[in-house]
């Protein structure tokens, strides 16, 4: 069985990012301990709430040591919600600039949308090659809650590499949803709470984390 930890570093959701493994066959850890997040198969970073406060929470736990290191190794992570966003350069969040753990440039701001939070099920623009979205219709719906996103895409492609592959939702603007990074993936919604849609998510993911 496929050894998961959910990295507890103080944010919320982690007994419903553990049950939504459990239910598709993952043997499933909520810890903070650092052997333990660097010895599983696959590390999942939840998040909630405000990105400063996240980002404390992580550098508690040596959280973007761990990430950096799995991924030095090629060892998956997958980051949810504010878990995918402090995968990015740095956060803004009323006028607080916050760095993040730079696995990918960019920046996390608020949405430029009419209804703030965007809360609520909302379908996603997929790119071909996907791996977390095979076997989903185009019209597939998933539960997101947040008022910042990242809105512009900076990583370059790189003749020499594989590009990500990026997935985006549109709540007044163009705002990413997912990435698929090599070792690396997240979500901005919460696969956890997407029901059928999200469960296929994460058992893709898992497939992928055991290769």
């Amino acid at each position: 069985m496929t050894r998961i930890v959910v990295l507890d570093y103080g944010s919320g959701n982690l007994r419903s990012a553990e049950r939504a493994l459990e239910r598709v066959g993952a043997d499933v850890t909520v810890t903070s301990d650092f052997d333990a997040a660097m010895e599983a198969d696959g590390l999942v970073v939840p998040g909630v709430g405000a990105f400063a406060t996240c980002m404390k929470g992580l550098e508690e736990v040596r959280g973007p040591r761990i990430i950096g290191r799995r991924l030095a190794g090629g060892r998956p992570v997958l980051g949810i919600c504010v878990g995918m966003q402090v995968l990015f350069d740095r956060g803004v969040e009323f006028g607080e600039d916050t760095q993040g753990c730079g696995e990918w440039p960019g920046t996390v701001e608020r949405i430029k949308a009419d209804v703030l939070p965007h809360m609520g099920w909302n379908t996603v623009t997929t790119p071909p090659g996907s791996t977390l979205f095979a076997g989903l219709d185009a019209d597939t719906r998933f539960y997101f809650v947040h008022s910042f996103g990242v809105r512009r895409w900076e990583l370059e492609d790189s003749p020499a590499l594989r590009p990500p592959l990026v997935t985006w939702t549109h709540h007044g603007e163009d705002v990413v949803a997912a990435v698929e990074n090599g070792a690396l993936a997240a979500t901005q919604f919460h696969p956890e709470k997407s029901g059928d849609a999200g469960a296929t998510v994460l058992q893709n993911w898992l497939r992928d984390v055991v290769g």
